[in-house]
């Protein structure tokens, strides 16, 4: 008997690998139907393998040469070797089965490309496109999986993923700096006076916090947005958009006065269980 363990199945592999790199999409996706909640976990799966890129090559080019295989694999240029990758699996089984476009995704790799290097992001247009891009693309096409394919559902994705980016891209600030990469962009942290070089040595300054309690209200006017128009959604596409409760309690955390913009403060599972939980309850997401 061969003591090897069993690979597991493409669909355990890609619930295994969101639930390891993105704890809070992976919880949301627990509260969808079983169909639905296996195409959520490829998609989100798929996410997380194009963000791990940057963390996983030393240099630009393997990872233009991962992301040039998504992209050939949405051409449908890429055929036998999809087979053997689960996630490659898993997603062209959820974009058959619920009739995804392959364009968002391929776009997604795309904005995703910026990663990879240390250019700068320029202006707070240029931030909101490539979160348009990428996190704003991952709530539309939930919310086609859930059964929405309308522009409502598309336009409450939009303002969802630009908050939800602006969180992740201020609760990343501490790797970020550390890695001498701005996605803070320049013109904001030039309009507060606040030098880039301040930010790549962990300076906590009143000029950068001032730069990030603007992003904040951003955020927070998206928020506002998504909360004004998700009730005009049905009730189970607004489960679609039950990460943004976590992107919600992030940006509290984030705005707590006296915080240290450079010290990683991580969240418990338990506690992002219990955020998701409280809100798919709440009549946000159920009336």
């Amino acid at each position: 008997m061969s003591s090897a363990a069993t690979p597991p199945d493409t669909a355990t592999y890609c619930a295994d690998l969101v639930r390891g790199h993105d704890f809070p999409r992976y919880v949301a996706a627990l509260f969808a139907p079983a169909a639905e909640r296996r195409a959520l976990l490829a998609l989100y799966a798929f996410n997380v393998e194009i963000v791990r890129v940057r963390d996983q090559v030393s240099q630009p080019l393997p990872g233009e040469i991962r992301f040039q295989w998504w992209t050939d694999l949405f051409s449908g240029l890429v055929h036998g070797s999809a087979e053997g990758n689960p996630v490659a699996a898993e997603l062209l089984r959820a974009i058959r089965d619920f009739d995804l476009p392959v364009g968002p995704l391929s776009l997604l790799v795309d904005e995703h490309q910026f990663d990879l290097y240390n250019d700068p992001m320029p202006t707070i247009t240029a931030l909101e496109g490539y979160l348009a891009a990428t996190s704003s693309a991952l709530f539309t096409l939930a919310a086609r999986i859930m059964g929405d394919a309308s522009d409502a559902a598309e336009h409450v994705a939009r303002h969802a993923g630009l908050a939800q980016g602006i969180a992740q891209v201020i609760a990343n600030l501490p790797r970020d700096a550390s890695h001498r990469q701005l996605f803070l962009p320049q013109q904001l942290l030039t309009s507060h006076a606040c030098s880039t070089e301040d930010v790549f040595a962990g300076r906590q300054t009143p000029n950068l916090q001032a730069a990030l309690d603007q992003l904040i209200g951003d955020a927070r006017q998206h928020l506002g947005t998504v909360s004004s128009l998700l009730a005009q959604l049905p009730p189970s596409t607004r489960a679609a958009f039950l990460p943004l409760s976590q992107a919600r309690s992030d940006l509290d955390r984030l705005a707590r006065p006296g915080r240290n913009p450079f010290a990683p403060q991580p969240v418990s599972r338990l506690r992002t269980l219990w955020t998701l939980w409280r809100a798919s309850r709440s009549r946000e997401f159920t009336k």
